[in-house]
């Protein structure tokens, strides 16, 4: 959640937009609207706006923000889906510019970079519901990790991993989800490195803090959950997940995404970078969303194709009201942890918390090459996901502040519509 706060009427004086707002009006199922922006688009552009996917009417301020963001940082693909109280009000897929070769639509699947972690908080929560796993089991006790480097290790419990307290810390040690030339070096052996490689390699070096001690976001204590979800119901991950999460919530599309591989309806991504590739050997540079990190490798922290419409109905396991999760097992997912409190804000199980005099917000943002993503639940029951398929641009402006826009948007609303898309073909 970002702290400063704009007004979504910042986003209408950027270049060319003002005269854009009134232009798209959108009656509940309309597949299709198009806008003409008048705004400069870089060369070669195309001077319309494509926007897909049903919206109840009274909502247009939604489309405003989220194209006038696109614009000003000339992300091709965007997607959003708003729903309040179980409701789904729109799911919208936004095409702009050049770049946008095809058509993106509330089916479109985008890569949730973190926001997988929900996913895989859900099924281990799910786990420890049924009775198969406990938050107090050792991680050591579950998985065959080798000799550790630091006694502590046994101390990293299950709930401690879901919360980042389990000890890694990469702001002192380097987050290993990403230093795949340096552990194959390391271990001496050839690209592309595995995730038995990355535990060989972790467990090898001292823990940066005592578990339990300190909050430090790590990828690889959700490595580690999702080894976990394998190794007590012997089942692949995407299949339990599949199985215990998305299908008593009817998501059927969404799936673990591939480094090189792109799904059926996935999108393109994009970004000003190049790297080299993690994938082979060979030293190449490649386009930053594709090589520069292994997708396979970060599948349980950051692995998932989604559709924004998906996210939303994921989020509604939190309320407590599915079959996947009870409440008191949502109570406890979201209770303050025993450490990495502060100002009313930490990290629960797979969610930022934030206590306000209103009710608690709870998101997770995710962000790799070629992906910015946003999940919010808020106190009024309202729930939205935003996805692009770009983080970076020439423009340097923050990708973050599409959190500040949404919210904004959703304070203005003088009411909400009746009604609910979710029928409408998506």
């Amino acid at each position: 959640m970002t702290a400063d706060r704009f007004s979504r009427r910042d986003f209408g004086r950027l270049a060319g937009f003002a005269g854009a707002a009134a232009v798209l009006t959108a009656r509940p199922g309309t597949a299709r609207a198009t806008v003409r922006t008048g705004a400069t688009l870089p060369a070669g552009g195309r001077d319309l706006w494509r926007v897909t996917g049903p919206m109840l009417r009274g909502l247009e301020d939604f489309d405003d923000t989220v194209r006038a963001f696109m614009q000003e940082r000339s992300i091709p693909c965007g997607s959003l889906a708003v729903a309040r109280g179980g409701r789904l009000l729109l799911a919208r897929g936004y095409s702009w510019g050049a770049r946008a070769t095809r058509d993106t639509g509330p089916a479109s699947l985008f890569r949730t970079a973190s926001v997988s972690k929900p996913v895989t908080a859900a099924a281990v929560l799910r786990l420890i519901q049924d009775g198969r796993l406990r938050p107090s089991d050792r991680m050591t006790d579950l998985l065959k990790v080798g000799a550790p480097a630091d006694p502590r290790l046994a101390e990293v419990t299950v709930a401690r991993l879901l919360r980042h307290l389990g000890g890694w810390d990469r702001e002192v040690s380097g987050d290993p989800m990403f230093e795949d030339a340096a552990i194959a070096k390391a271990l001496g052996r050839p690209l592309p490195i595995g995730q038995d490689d990355i535990v060989r390699y972790v467990t090898a070096r001292p823990l940066d803090h005592a578990p339990g001690t300190a909050f430090a976001y790590s990828n690889y204590g959700y490595l580690l959950l999702g080894r976990i979800i394998e190794k007590v119901t012997g089942r692949p991950y995407a299949a339990y997940v599949r199985d215990a999460v998305l299908a008593p919530l009817g998501i059927t599309r969404m799936r673990l995404g591939r480094t090189l591989l792109p799904a059926a309806g996935e999108v393109p991504y994009y970004s000003q970078y190049k790297g080299t590739t993690v994938m082979d050997p060979s030293g190449a540079q490649v386009a930053a969303p594709y090589g520069t990190f292994n997708q396979e490798n970060n599948a349980f922290n950051c692995g998932w194709l989604a559709t924004a419409v998906d996210l939303v109905r994921l989020a509604r396991v939190y309320d407590g009201v599915t079959p996947v999760l009870s409440a008191a097992s949502v109570a406890q997912a979201l209770a303050v942890p025993e450490t990495g409190a502060a100002r009313g804000r930490y990290y629960a199980c797979g969610w930022h918390v934030r206590r306000t005099d209103r009710g608690p917000v709870t998101w997770h943002s995710g962000s790799l090459p070629g992906t910015h993503t946003l999940l919010v639940r808020r106190f009024d029951g309202l729930t939205w996901a935003v996805m692009f398929d770009q983080r970076d641009d020439p423009s340097g402006e923050p990708y973050r502040d599409i959190d500040t826009a949404l919210h904004d948007t959703a304070d203005d609303m003088p009411d909400w519509p009746s009604g609910d898309v979710t029928g409408t073909r998506l």
